[in-house]
C-alpha cells in the first residue's frame, strides 16, 4: 500500500468518525439548521481542506464528498442551500485572499447562513468581460468611496455582504487596475433594485453605489490585485455552478426520467433520446467525482469551465426533452411566485426548471467564454484578438 493511500484511508476514518460523532451529538431531526451548521463547522467538516480553525482540519478535497455523503443520507442541512454564493465562492476567495481577522469574522457566519453573500461583478456595459467594468472606487484616507452599478446580482436582495471588484486605476490596463473589496450590502449608498425573470423568480438584481465608503480593511488582496482575486471566485463560481456531484439518476435527468414515465406510453424512439441524455449526464457526473478528486486547494482549473459548459448545454437538452413529452400542458405555466434563496436552480415543476435552465448559458460565464478558456486553456489554441492589451483602460473604447 502506498503512502498515499495510507493518508487517504486515514483522513476517511477521520472524517467519518467526526461526522458520526456529529450525527449523534446533534440529532438533524430535533436541531436547528443554525445549530448543526455551526457545530459542523466547529469539528472542522465544513470545507475540510481548511486550515484548522476556519471549518476545516486541513485534509484533501476529496474527504468532504465523504462527510457529505453521510450528512444528506441522515437528513442534514446543507450550507450551499442557504448561502450558495456564500458557500461556493465567497468561502474559497475570502480562506485564500483574507487577512485573519477577515476569515475569523466572516468564515462561520458565511457557513451557517447567518450572513448572505452575493458577487458583485457583471455590469450593464461588462458582462462577459469581467476586467472591463466601470465601477470605480476612490481612496479617502482609511476609507474608498464606490460610485457605479452593477447587474445580474443574485440574492443581494437578501444579502448582508457582497464580494466587489471596483475599477480603483484607470490609467492602468483593464486587468491591472481593479482593487476586490467586501462590502456591506445595507450601508449608506447601497441601493438594491429586484430584476424579475420568465420564471416568475427575482433572483438577480441591479444595484447602484451612490458614495458608498467601504474600509480598506474590508480589501481582498491588495491594491490591484483584484483581477487575481476575482478569478478564484470565477473559477470557483464554475465548479460550483457546473460541478455538483448529485447522486445517480437524480436531479435534471431524474426529472426527465419521471416525465417520461408519466407520457411517453413505451414510446421506444421516446426512450432512445432519454438514455442517449442519461448517458451524458451520467459520463458528467462521473467526469465531475474526477476533477473533484484531483482539484488542488486553491483556484481550480479549467475543468470548472468544462463542467459548467456541459452542465449549461445539457440541462437545455433535458428540459426541452422532459417539456416536449408534456404535449400541449408542458405550455402551461402559473406559478410565478417568488421562491427565494434556497428554492435551489431546478424545482419538481418541469415547466419552470425549463424556463430556468436558459440562464445556465449565461450566469457564471457564458458558455461562449467556457469554450474560449477550453480552445484556449486546454486544447491550446489560438486567443482571440485583443486590441486592449497595453493599453489603458480609459483608452479602451467603450459602448
Amino acid at each position: 500500500m502506498t503512502t498515499t493511500t495510507i493518508e487517504t484511508d486515514s483522513a476517511t476514518e477521520l472524517v467519518e468518525k467526526l461526522t458520526d460523532e456529529l450525527l449523534a451529538e446533534f440529532s438533524p431531526a430535533t436541531t436547528d439548521v443554525v445549530t448543526f451548521l455551526g457545530a459542523q463547522f466547529d469539528r472542522g467538516l465544513a470545507w475540510v481542506h481548511f486550515d484548522i480553525g476556519l471549518g476545516g482540519l486541513g485534509l484533501p478535497p476529496r474527504s468532504q464528498s465523504v462527510i457529505d455523503a453521510k450528512l444528506r443520507a441522515a437528513g442534514a442541512p446543507h450550507s450551499g442551500a442557504r448561502n450558495p454564493i456564500g458557500h461556493g465562492m465567497g468561502a474559497p476567495t475570502v480562506h485564500s485572499w483574507g487577512s485573519d481577522v477577515q476569515k475569523h469574522r466572516y468564515l462561520r457566519p458565511m457557513f451557517t447562513g447567518e450572513e448572505i453573500w452575493c458577487q458583485l461583478f457583471s455590469e450593464p456595459g461588462a458582462g462577459s468581460d469581467v476586467a472591463g467594468l466601470a465601477t470605480k472606487a476612490m481612496k479617502d484616507g482609511d476609507e474608498w468611496i464606490v460610485n457605479g452599478q452593477k447587474v445580474w446580482t443574485t440574492v443581494a436582495h437578501l444579502a448582508k455582504w457582497g464580494m466587489l471588484v471596483a475599477r480603483t486605476d484607470p490609467e492602468a490596463e483593464k486587468h491591472k487596475g481593479l482593487t476586490y473589496f467586501v462590502i456591506d450590502m445595507h450601508g449608506p449608498g447601497v441601493e438594491v433594485r429586484p430584476l424579475r425573470q420568465m420564471t416568475g423568480d427575482a433572483e438577480f438584481n441591479e444595484v447602484y453605489f451612490t458614495d458608498a465608503r467601504v474600509p480598506d480593511i474590508e480589501r481582498l488582496g491588495e491594491r490591484g490585485d483584484g483581477w487575481r482575486v476575482s478569478l478564484t471566485t470565477l473559477m470557483n463560481e464554475r465548479v460550483s455552478i457546473g460541478g455538483a456531484i448529485a447522486p445517480r439518476g437524480s436531479g435534471p435527468i431524474g426529472q426527465a426520467v419521471a416525465a417520461y414515465k408519466k407520457y411517453a406510453n413505451g414510446d421506444r424512439t421516446k426512450l432512445d433520446e432519454l438514455m442517449t441524455l442519461w448517458t451524458a449526464a451520467e459520463a458528467a457526473r462521473l467526469t465531475n467525482i474526477r476533477a473533484s478528486g484531483n482539484r488542488k486547494v486553491g483556484t481550480p482549473g479549467p475543468e470548472g469551465s468544462v463542467a459548467k459548459l456541459a452542465m449549461a448545454e445539457l440541462n437545455k437538452k433535458i428540459f426541452a426533452f422532459a417539456v416536449g413529452l408534456m404535449g400541449a400542458e408542458g405550455m402551461l405555466y402559473s406559478d410565478y411566485g417568488h421562491r427565494g434563496v434556497g428554492a435551489g436552480m431546478f424545482t419538481e415543476d418541469v415547466q419552470r426548471s425549463f424556463l430556468r435552465s436558459r440562464a445556465n448559458s449565461i450566469e457564471g460565464g457564458t458558455s461562449e467564454v467556457m469554450r474560449n478558456i477550453l480552445g484556449e486553456r486546454v486544447l491550446g489554441l489560438p486567443g482571440d484578438v485583443r486590441v486592449d492589451k497595453g493599453v489603458s483602460w480609459l483608452s479602451v473604447p467603450r459602448n
